[in-house]
């Protein structure tokens, strides 16, 4: 912060900065808008599991979002997206429960991990694909 000179009593009432939605997250100027954060989280992952879309029905904002994803074991669960990860919230779509107290996934491949036996072969036998793919690339 800066430091000034002013004496604060010389400074009118209200400065407009708080009204600004533009300026009242200043100092967090890299905060991302959740909803495009699990937008890109589904698109990163969709392939290896039976359904998963961001919720409409719960609230985002620009620090949570939660999505739905049914595993393709038919488990479903509702997911909490925050800064701080992912966490399952509910065991079904569109719900959240307070006195589930699931830990926090840095990134969605290893929450799926650890959800869905049949979402870690069909990432690692994708990943197996692209490798192979890699390889023939730069053999030719």
């Amino acid at each position: 912060r800066m430091e000034t000179d002013c004496n604060p009593m010389e400074l009118p009432n209200s400065t407009g900065f708080e009204e600004d939605s533009d300026y009242r997250d200043f100092e967090g100027t890299d905060v991302k808008d959740m909803r495009l954060e699990a937008e890109a989280v589904v698109n990163d992952v969709l392939f290896a599991v039976s359904n998963m879309f961001v919720s409409k029905t719960l609230p985002c904002a620009e620090d949570v979002a939660y999505i739905n994803v049914e595993t393709r074991e038919r488990n479903r669960y509702c997911l909490e997206l925050t800064e701080a990860g992912l966490r399952v919230v509910a065991y079904d779509f569109d719900q959240t429960d307070d006195r589930l107290q699931t830990p926090y996934h840095e990134t969605v491949y290893s929450l799926l991990d650890s959800l869905s036996p049949a979402y870690r072969e069909v990432f690692g036998n994708a990943l197996l694909q692209r490798l192979e793919a890699l390889k023939k690339d730069s053999q030719s």
